[in-house]
This record gives structure tokens, C-alpha cells and sequence, in this order.
């Protein structure tokens, strides 16, 4: 086996999000190659002294390799790399990130998605890739992304070989995050030394709740000269897989609805019956159901690089990225439509238990049976390069970049059959898993009518170009003084449109009907599957089938109005530059550290529709940002570090827009704020970190955010009239058409909803981290193959939000109180085992509605595992198992009631397949 050393300049770029460090990189003017018994534990530290890092093939190798990179920082940083060429520790870079202390993950069918950061969610932590600021974009289950939050999922994992966290700021940080700055790196050509290099890895994919076996394929090429002056690499992945997501969903529950009668009294009549208060004011589900949701997922990417390094002197980069996302998301519901038509249900026999209408038998109810289809596609581009160019003790680097993120969905479909006069039970003594039962037939086509049909086409587009000047300069070992320009521009749009009707609104119908006949050419059966569901529920359903139904009705050639509310942008250029000192001095102590100032000018401009006329409102602001980094040493494995900061996080995109949109099924009209402040913070961080033996660590980090100001959301009630809207925006067959335009009632309240700026408020909290490999506690045997790592979060997000007249103490949206990691691991460099498990305790979304306060989700816990075996130096064995207890996700609407919104599971995954490297 051999050490490669990688030297202190390629560490330094790293730590600095621009050059990579492969785990067997051989670019280093100043190290060599040694075989493995040259080297010995107390050589490892001592080279990490010295600044270089060294790195080996395998897993215990790659931790050990992100805790040198810890330990030289001069920050708070955490660092992942490949195991190996081409070989990232997680099949999605999300999970990957979860294995960091203060970091949780989001998921969307079953997957990492977005991340939050020291009980900071998506939005507030910036994204870099190969340097360079970018959001990418996906679709979730109800629309695109459309803030600043980026989207992992939009990657594959093979084509990255780093990530490395920033958790405090410096003033040569690029600005914009109250959480962390990450970098993401594909790396650097002449990283994988003279030659010819060739990697491929293939896997299966299975997934046991849909036995669907799917293809994951990926590899890479790298080529360098015999003198490593000049190096070209490329890297492409492909999958292709489905992922089922079966469970039950509420939409939210509701109350303060009459029902037409209670026990058979007419509660229109007799409005002071005690059956029809109690019922009344209870909180039902709004859209009780059980279904299935099929993510049909394709992901391809592609990395090219070149490097020319002439000289020591200098180096040039140019990297491309290059990713497609797609995903087909099927839909199959059998439910039945309360929301709003409560008036004309009865309530047959009931059970009340607190606050809630637990279970109830109806009948005339809305059986609505539902199939939603989408197609959505992510691409995301990126051109960047870097300059770099030595002059002594001066150095000039200059780097730049260009890319864009396009998400569109073209097809958004929705398809009902209505029947509505049907009997129904639903039983929700158990929230998490109901038994939800039809007493009529709805397997039965003839008791159906196609009543509605939807088509919502969208699009989401962000640009990103950059360009910076760094300019550093070191007059004397242990000061370096770095100043440089930069200039960003950010662009962003969003427009959407819907060719949404009643179908009694779009064609004839037959006397008494509320849509066409549904015949058995236009249905299919739908078998629910293991949802969890009790005995005694209802299983099997017809629903649309799509194809038929869409060419039934012409669909796609009925023309799409553009929503007004929904087409709006914002444009953003920001110039600034900063300042800042880096030193390292022995006064008795060793020290290092930086201070310095960043100032960044931001010019903003919002667009969207008001009043049916498109506007634009310019605005500007500035910030200087100083900041401040100290590591004391109070022995050579003991570092105590200590950083502060002002920072800001730029406002939510959505609540830029000048033009607003209408809820037209809660009576809620939106609209944005052009001249919303930024979010801006004091962050302040203490740490410690002991380095008790080589390749482990056990660090405690506490850190606190001073938050001026959150945005927040400002509520009254208007009439539509008020609002200065056209009636054109409402559809028809919603609620708000049929009171507002069919019902000539323009002074019907609507709620009014806007953000302003908010009281600020304080997030604080507690990292706990340890690396422990046993080889730290015993010699060469069996059990020093053996390791541990592993974390534990805490944070106090406490802040007081009104609600109903009431003041309550809530955690900011999307942060768990509590998080935890823990890995263990043996590898003998042949043969290795790891399992990892990952907990997230409860946290809120934000706010609801229909009189519920706050959404959010369960606890979860993640279990995963991975094997590995090296049949030769050159081919490797690979088993993965993601999920492995088949995690449910249980989502609840109103605190602390916490009613079901919906619960789903994923399943299991396993792939198997090899790596071979030649």
C-alpha cells in the first residue's frame, strides 16, 4: 500500500472551497510517495504538523484525512472526501451531510433533498460548487423550489470527491449565510498523477416495496502528462429507479363547517343543536385518503476538467458540470372531498375525542377518486475558472464562472371522478394509521362522473455569474494580508399557467349532471398495496386512467392562461470586496487566526403583477461585514477555538415579488414585500478540539446567532374587492369563484397575507462530536480495525409567535431540537463494514391553516449500511442498504394537537455491484 502527501498549498485551496484534494492525489512539489510501513502513527502527526495531510485508500484513511483538514483550519470547518477516485462515502451528498454535527437533512421520496445547519434551515446556508455560489432546483411533492435553498438531489454523488463545511465566516468567505458555507469540489486533474486512470462502477438498485430493480452506472477518465504539467479528467453517472411512497394524507384538518345534519337533525334548521355545535366546532380531516405515489427518477451527470500547471508559479482550472434531473410523479387516490362540502354531507354516527372529530360515518358524501400526473426536469450547467499566478511572495488568483439552474414541469395533471352521494367511515383513533372505508362500490365506473381536470405547467429558472480578484500577499512567515474585488449577479423567474376547469364549465353536460359518464375505457383499477393501513380498509379503487382521459377531453390543446400571481422574478447584483489578515504567532502559545472586512453593495430588482400590471421596484443596501477568527493552542493536540462575525442571508425570493397570488381554496390572497430587510446576525462560536490520537478527535462546539430581525408574516382581513384584483384569477369550480364571481360577491373577506420585518430573535446550541478509530487503544490485531464516529446536536431556536390572540413559544421553522449520528466501521483495507444510523427529532414547517397552528414533521431515524470487498487491487465488491427499517414519515398539522396530515414509508434499498479501476 502507499501514503501519498498532499502538500500544504493543495490543503490550503481546499479549505478555501477552490482545488480538491483526492484521497490518493499525487500532486505535491514537496512530498513523496512512501510505502506504508515507512510511516508510522507518530509520522502521520508529525506531517500533519507540518501542514501536509496524509491519505490513503479506504475509509478509515478518508476520516483520517478530514480530521487533518479539521485540525490545520483556521475556522470551524468539517470535511468529507472520497474514500477513493470517483468513490463518494453516500449514494446522495445530503446524506453524507447529515454525518456532520449540527447538520439535519430534509427528504423527498425517501431521499436527501435540502439540509439545515446550526437551526438554520435551507435558504440561509450558500451552496458553491468548484467555488462558485449556485442553487440548484428540484421539484418536492407540491412545486418547485423557488427560493434560495439548494437542492442536492439534483446531483449524483460520484461526480463530487470533497465537501467541506464552513461553519464560521471570514471576511474572504463569499457573504449571504447565517448557517454555513459548503463547498462542493469534482476535483483536479493533475490530482490523479502521470498516466492513464479508469474507473467504473456498477450497481443494482432494489427497492422492497416495489421490487423494481433499477441501474446505477458511473466512471471516470483522467489523464496526465509524465511531468503533471498538464492533466484532463471526466467523470459521468446515470441511475434510472422508482421509488413508491404509500401512506394516507389529510390535507389538513378543519372546523367551524355546518354540516347539512348531525343524527338526522338539519343543522341549517336547528343550528343550536348540541350534535351540530359539537360537530361544528370539532376539527375534521378535510380530504381523508389513502394512496399511492410513484417517483419514477432519472439523474445524469458529467464533469470535465482541465489543469495546465507550466510552472510551480502557475496554475490554470477550467471546470464544467453538467446535470439532468428528471422525475415522473404518479398520483392514485381514493378519497373523499369534506373541504367545503360539509354543507351538503351528513353526519350519520360520530366520535368526538377533545378537540377533534375522530371518526364518523357519512353519508351523500363527496367520493372523489384522483390521478395526478407530473413530468418535471432539472438542468444545471456551470462553467468556471481559475487563474493563479505566483510572484514570490505575492499571489493573484483570478476566478469566475457562469451557471444556470432550469427547472420546468410541462405536464401537471390532474384527473377526478366524482361520485357525491356516496357513504362513507373514516376512524382516525389511531392518527398515524386510519381506517378510512367506502360503503359504496368505487370500484364501479358507472357510479362515477369526470367532474374536473387540471393542468398546471410551470418553470423556475436562477442564473449565477461570478467573477473575483484575490490578491494575497506574505511579507514575513505567519503574515499573510489578502484584499480583492468581486462581483456576483443573481438572477431569478418563476411563471406558471393552468388550463383548469369543472368539465360541465367546458362542455355540455346532461341535465342534473356535474360531469361526463365515466365509462370503462376511461378507468382503471387501483390496488393499494402495503400502506399500513388497518383491517377493515377500503383497498381498491378506479381511478382515471390518464392516457384515455386526456385524449377524452383534448386537454393539452386547451389553451393555458398565464397565472398573474405566479409569474414574477428578482435580479440581483452585488460588488463589494474585502480585506483580511492572517497570522500565526508563538508568544508562549501558539496562535493563528484572521480578522478582516467584508463590504458588499446589493442593487435588487423585483418583478410581478399587481393589479393585473406588471411592475418593477428597484431598491439597494449595503453591509460591511467584519469578522474574526482565534485558535489557541494549549498543547499540539488540544485546540481551543473561538470565532465572531456579522452576517446576512438575503430575503426569501418569494417574499421579494411585488404581485401576490390567491388561496382559492382557504380564501387567502399573498403578496410579496420588494423592500423586506435582509435577515442580518451576530454569530458568535467557541470550540474545542483534542486531538488525543492519531486520526481521532473529540470536539465540543457551542455556538450562538443574534438575529435582528425575521420576516415575518402580517395577516388582516380585506374583501376581494380591497385586495385590487381581478376576478379573472379565480377558477372555476373553487370555492372563491363559485362565492366571489358566481355568487356577484366581491365583499367576500378574504385574509390578506404579506410579510414585513420581524422581531429578531436568538438561536444557540451545543455540538458534540467524536472520531474514534480503536486503533487509538490497541496494537495491530484484530479489534484495531474496529471505529466509532459519531454526534449529537443541540439547539434552542425558542422565539414567541402569536397565534388566535395567544402568545406561544415555538422553535424556528425546520429546526429539530434534537439531532444525532453515530457510525461504526471496520476496515483491514480489504474488507469493510459500515453502519450508520441518523436521528432528527420533531420540528415545525411553519405556519398552517384552516385554524391549525403550525405544521411540521415526526421524529425520524434513518438506518443504513455498506459493505465493501476488494477482490484485487483493482476490483472492488459493493453492497449498499439505505433505509434499511423502513422509516415512516409522519407529517402533522396544528401543535401541540398534532392531527395527521399524512404518514408514508419508502421502503428498503439495497444496490450490489462492483467498482474496477484500471
Amino acid at each position: 500500500m502507499k501514503y501519498s502527501l498532499v502538500s500544504r498549498r493543495t490543503k490550503a485551496a481546499l479549505l478555501a472551497g477552490g482545488a480538491l484534494v483526492l484521497p490518493q492525489a499525487l500532486h505535491a512539489q514537496d512530498a513523496g510517495t512512501l510505502d506504508a510501513e515507512e510511516v508510522g502513527d507518530e509520522a502521520v502527526a508529525d506531517v500533519a504538523d507540518e501542514g501536509n495531510v496524509i491519505v490513503v485508500s479506504g475509509f478509515r484513511e478518508s476520516l483520517n484525512a478530514a480530521v487533518a483538514a479539521k485540525r490545520e483550519a483556521v475556522g470551524q470547518v468539517d470535511v468529507i472526501v472520497a474514500e477513493d477516485i470517483a468513490k463518494f462515502p453516500d449514494t446522495n451528498l445530503a446524506e453524507s451531510l447529515q454525518r456532520i454535527p449540527g447538520v439535519a437533512i430534509e427528504r423527498d421520496a425517501g431521499e436527501g433533498r435540502q439540509i439545515t445547519v446550526r437551526g438554520l434551515g435551507a435558504q440561509f446556508t450558500r451552496v458553491r460548487v468548484n467555488g462558485m455560489e449556485t442553487i440548484a432546483t428540484s421539484v418536492d411533492g407540491a412545486s418547485s423550489n423557488r427560493d434560495r435553498a439548494f437542492d442536492f438531489n439534483v446531483f449524483a454523488s460520484e461526480l463530487f470527491n470533497s465537501i467541506v463545511v464552513n461553519k464560521t465566516a471570514s471576511a474572504k468567505l463569499d457573504e449571504g449565510s447565517l448557517g454555513a458555507v459548503i463547498d462542493l469540489s469534482t476535483g483536479n486533474p493533475l490530482a490523479y498523477g502521470a498516466g492513464t486512470k479508469l474507473v467504473v462502477t456498477a450497481q443494482g438498485r432494489y427497492n422492497d416495496l416495489n421490487d423494481d430493480i433499477s441501474p446505477r452506472l458511473a466512471g471516470l477518465a483522467a489523464w496526465n502528462n509524465a511531468d503533471e504539467t498538464f492533466g484532463v479528467s471526466a467523470s459521468v453517472a446515470w441511475s434510472k429507479y422508482e421509488t413508491a411512497e404509500l401512506g394516507n394524507n389529510s390535507v389538513r384538518w378543519a372546523n367551524n363547517a355546518t354540516f347539512r345534519s348531525v343524527g338526522g337533525v338539519d343543522c341549517e334548521a336547528n343550528p343550536a343543536d348540541p350534535g351540530c355545535v359539537e360537530v361544528r366546532e370539532a376539527f375534521h380531516p378535510r380530504i381523508p385518503r389513502y394512496g399511492l405515489v410513484n417517483h419514477e427518477r432519472e439523474r445524469l451527470g458529467a464533469t470535465a476538467a482541465v489543469q495546465f500547471r507550466p510552472t510551480d508559479s502557475t496554475d490554470i482550472e477550467i471546470n464544467a458540470l453538467y446535470s439532468n434531473f428528471k422525475e415522473d410523479r404518479d398520483e392514485y387516490w381514493g378519497e373523499v372531498l369534506l373541504r367545503s362540502n360539509e354543507d351538503e354531507i351528513d353526519v350519520v354516527d360520530y366520535t368526538i375525542d377533545g378537540p377533534n372529530l375522530v371518526s364518523a360515518d357519512l353519508s351523500n358524501a363527496w367520493i372523489r377518486n384522483e390521478r395526478y400526473h407530473r413530468e418535471s426536469e432539472t438542468d444545471f450547467y456551470q462553467v468556471s475558472g481559475r487563474f493563479e499566478q505566483r510572484f514570490g511572495d505575492f499571489t493573484a488568483t483570478l476566478s469566475g464562472g457562469f451557471s444556470k439552474s432550469d427547472a420546468t414541469i410541462p405536464v401537471e395533471t390532474t384527473i377526478i371522478f366524482d361520485d357525491r352521494d356516496g357513504d362513507y367511515s373514516y376512524d382516525y383513533s389511531d392518527m398515524k394509521f386510519p381506517r378510512l372505508t367506502f360503503g359504496t362500490d368505487v370500484t364501479d365506473p358507472g357510479n362515477f362522473q369526470l367532474a374536473e381536470f387540471r393542468d398546471r405547467p410551470s418553470r423556475v429558472e436562477n442564473k449565477f455569474k461570478t467573477i473575483a480578484l484575490d490578491l494575497e500577499y506574505e511579507p514575513v512567515h505567519g503574515l499573510t494580508l489578502s484584499a480583492g474585488p468581486f462581483y456576483r449577479k443573481f438572477e431569478f423567474f418563476t411563471t406558471s399557467a393552468r388550463r383548469d376547469s369543472q368539465y360541465c364549465s367546458a362542455f355540455d353536460c346532461a341535465p342534473g349532471a356535474y360531469g361526463a359518464p365515466v365509462t370503462p375505457d376511461l378507468a382503471e383499477l387501483f390496488e393499494l398495496g402495503d400502506a399500513g393501513q388497518p383491517a377493515g380498509n377500503t383497498n381498491a379503487w378506479i381511478v382515471p386512467d390518464l392516457d384515455a382521459a386526456v385524449a377524452f377531453l383534448d386537454l393539452y390543446n386547451i389553451p393555458a392562461a398565464t397565472r398573474e400571481g405566479d409569474e414574477r422574478g428578482v435580479s440581483e447584483e452585488v460588488t463589494g470586496g474585502y480585506f483580511q489578515t492572517d497570522f500565526e504567532i508563538d508568544p508562549g502559545v501558539r496562535m493563528t487566526g484572521n480578522f478582516g472586512v467584508r463590504y458588499a453593495h446589493t442593487d435588487q430588482s423585483s418583478q410581478g403583477f399587481v393589479s393585473g400590471q406588471y411592475v418593477n421596484v428597484d431598491r439597494s443596501y449595503d453591509d460591511f461585514l467584519p469578522a474574526a477568527n482565534l485558535n489557541i493552542f494549549p498543547a499540539d493536540n488540544f485546540i481551543v477555538r473561538g470565532a465572531i462575525a456579522q452576517v446576512i442571508t438575503r430575503p426569501t425570493l418569494g417574499s421579494l415579488t411585488p404581485g401576490g397570488s390567491v388561496d382559492e381554496f382557504n380564501f387567502r390572497i399573498s403578496s410579496g414585500n420588494p423592500f423586506i430587510e435582509p435577515y442580518r446576525a451576530w454569530n458568535y462560536d467557541l470550540s474545542l478540539e483534542w486531538y488525543f490520537a492519531p486520526g481521532a478527535i473529540l470536539s465540543l462546539a457551542g455556538f450562538v446567532k443574534d438575529i435582528e430581525s425575521f420576516p415575518v408574516s402580517a395577516s388582516r382581513e380585506i374583501t376581494y374587492a380591497q385586495s385590487g384584483l381581478p376576478t379573472s384569477l379565480l377558477t372555476s369550480g373553487t370555492p372563491a369563484y363559485d362565492a366571489v364571481v358566481n355568487g356577484t360577491d366581491p365583499g367576500r373577506l378574504f385574509e390578506s397575507r404579506t410579510t414585513i420585518n420581524g422581531e429578531g430573535a436568538v438561536i444557540k446550541g451545543l455540538e458534540l462530536g467524536l472520531n474514534l478509530p480503536f486503533s487509538a487503544f490497541t496494537g495491530a490485531d484484530f479489534v484495531s480495525d474496529f471505529g466509532i464516529l459519531g454526534n449529537v446536536t443541540y439547539v434552542d431556536s425558542n422565539r414567541d409567535e402569536e397565534f388566535g390572540g395567544e402568545i406561544y413559544e415555538i422553535t424556528f421553522p425546520g429546526v429539530s431540537k434534537y439531532s444525532a449520528n453515530g457510525t461504526i466501521y471496520y476496515d483491514n483495507g480489504r474488507f469493510s463494514v459500515r453502519v450508520s444510523g441518523a436521528y432528527r427529532s420533531d420540528y415545525n414547517t411553519g405556519g398552517s391553516g384552516n385554524g391549525n397552528f403550525l405544521e411540521g414533521f415526526g421524529s425520524t431515524f434513518n438506518l443504513d449500511a455498506s459493505i465493501r470487498y476488494k477482490l484485487t487491487d483493482n476490483i472492488e465488491l459493493l453492497v449498499d442498504g439505505n433505509n434499511l427499517t423502513d422509516q415512516y414519515r409522519y407529517r402533522w398539522t396544528d401543535d401541540p394537537t398534532r392531527r395527521n396530515y399524512e404518514n408514508n414509508h419508502f421502503g428498503r434499498i439495497i444496490m450490489v455491484g462492483a467498482r474496477v479501476e484500471f
